[in-house]
């Protein structure tokens, strides 16, 4: 049993320092003048931003993509962005499997706490799954977007498309063809329905999709109901993402209606589509097809609380997902209601699903506060502002009310930590500093009532 405990510890470490690995030899690589589009080095804390940025998958940036690094570069945070949204050890674990065609326990083990996996079964077939399909659905959409932006950057336009269809799917929010990010394509059905869907299927959680194909499958020679047979997982995270995309779009549209510095001048149709999108690209996307400063203060606290949910377990997305935040919603309404149980669907939620849930939200909520609390600090900046930044750094989105470009050095550094935290999560954080000799208590505690609320 201690060895099981101390090989736990060892491989959420793991995790951790191969993330923090990949940024720092992102940002070696990113400071070389090749990398510069001017020829010039670029400063190193910009350089590690950067890479933190596109590691993180989150979409922060301090220095135009487009304009300041090259071809070269590109490629480096496109690397970093793919290694980033897949994660560093699935890639490994995958070449791995690709030369030796098996996996052992230790490797076994990093993939389940990479993923956040409840068990080992079937991980060689789940990882070969993720990378195929990853490959697979960044294809099409590279295919679709090459239908606008050939047509208008030439050549150039293939690459462009699979870096953005590479970006979207990996929720990094990170593009380079306009200094405004999707601004330019706000009213472009294809470029709206295509970044639209290549976020939602990175963020729904891979579990997610085989479930579907799994039920798809079943249903086809069954004949049953789709619905019926799906996970508990899955009927939470399909359902929270839909009320999330729709309701907040819904509620995005009659916040911006009238506003003429972002859809107040645009046809129904356009309107409808730009709420939408506005209403996915903050579940940790992070592109902008209108300026964020320009939103009147109740959208943006609407996407604030958009984007701390973020997207699924087990996908690209950051957040604090949505089976924890419905989890936590169930379980207080189940408390009101004078119910000794929390039940989704006709299931049982599991005390410890619950427990859980509460951690990584309050956990979650700390980082939040205490970045705004020392961004505000170090730059005196508008609060909203502030807030904005930190939430979308915390939450991996990207959005920012044209805040990040002004951040001096300790405003840089704020953020690169808490993209960082952010990205890895708050509990595996936690477990890896945590004492691994500390054994677990086998005589429980007295309990004494006391008094809540």
């Amino acid at each position: 049993m201690q060895r099981e405990k101390r090989l736990r510890f060892s491989t959420t470490q793991i995790i951790l320092f191969s993330f923090l690995g990949v940024i720092l030899i992102g940002s070696i690589l990113l400071v070389l003048p090749i990398s510069s589009a001017t020829g010039k080095s670029v400063p190193y804390l910009d350089a590690l931003f950067t890479a933190t940025t596109s590691t993180c998958v989150t979409g922060l940036v301090t220095l135009p993509t487009v304009s300041t690094w090259s071809m070269f570069g590109q490629v480096v945070i496109l690397v970093l962005i793919q290694i980033g949204g897949l994660g560093f050890i699935a890639i490994v674990s995958g070449l791995m499997l690709l030369v030796t065609r098996r996996m052992g326990i230790g490797h076994k083990l990093l993939i389940q706490d990479a993923f956040n996996l409840n068990t080992m079964q079937g991980l060689s077939k789940f990882i070969r799954n993720v990378l195929l399909g990853t490959l697979l659905i960044e294809a099409i959409g590279a295919a679709l977007c090459m239908t606008v932006f050939v047509p208008r950057f030439g050549d150039r336009g293939i690459w462009i498309s699979i870096f953005h269809s590479v970006s979207a799917f990996c929720n990094a929010g990170i593009d380079i063809f306009a200094e405004n990010s999707l601004c330019d394509f706000a009213t472009n059905p294809i470029i709206n329905a295509v970044t639209s869907a290549l976020i939602i299927l990175g963020g729904i959680g891979y579990i997610v999709w085989w479930d579907v194909l799994r039920v798809v499958r079943s249903c086809a020679i069954k004949k049953g109901h789709f619905w019926c047979h799906l996970t508990l997982h899955s009927k939470i995270a399909i359902t929270t993402s839909a009320l999330l995309i729709f309701g907040g779009g819904l509620l995005i549209l009659i916040c911006e209606f009238n506003n003429p510095a972002t859809i107040g001048d645009m046809s129904f149709f356009d309107k409808i589509q730009v709420s939408l999108f506005q209403s996915v690209t903050t579940r940790t996307a992070g592109f902008a097809s209108v300026p964020q400063e320009n939103l009147r203060d109740t959208t943006s606290v609407i996407s604030m609380v958009m984007m701390l949910v973020g997207g699924s377990p087990v996908g690209t997305a950051g957040g604090l997902k949505t089976v924890t935040v419905a989890v936590l919603v169930c379980s207080a309404l189940a408390t009101v209601r004078n119910k000794n149980e929390a039940t989704l669907f006709g299931r049982r939620v599991s005390s410890d699903s619950i427990r859980r849930a509460v951690a990584v939200v309050i956990t979650f909520g700390c980082i939040a506060l205490v970045s705004t609390v020392l961004l505000a600090a170090a730059t005196g900046a508008n609060l909203l502002d502030v807030v904005y930044e930190s939430v979308s750094a915390i939450a991996t989105v990207g959005l920012s009310r044209n805040f990040t470009g002004s951040l001096n050095a300790w405003g840089k550094l704020i953020v690169i930590v808490t993209m960082y935290l952010g990205r890895v999560g708050p509990i595996s954080l936690a477990v890896a500093i945590g004492s691994q000799n500390e054994s677990q208590n086998v005589i429980s505690e007295p309990v004494e009532d006391i008094s809540i609320g």
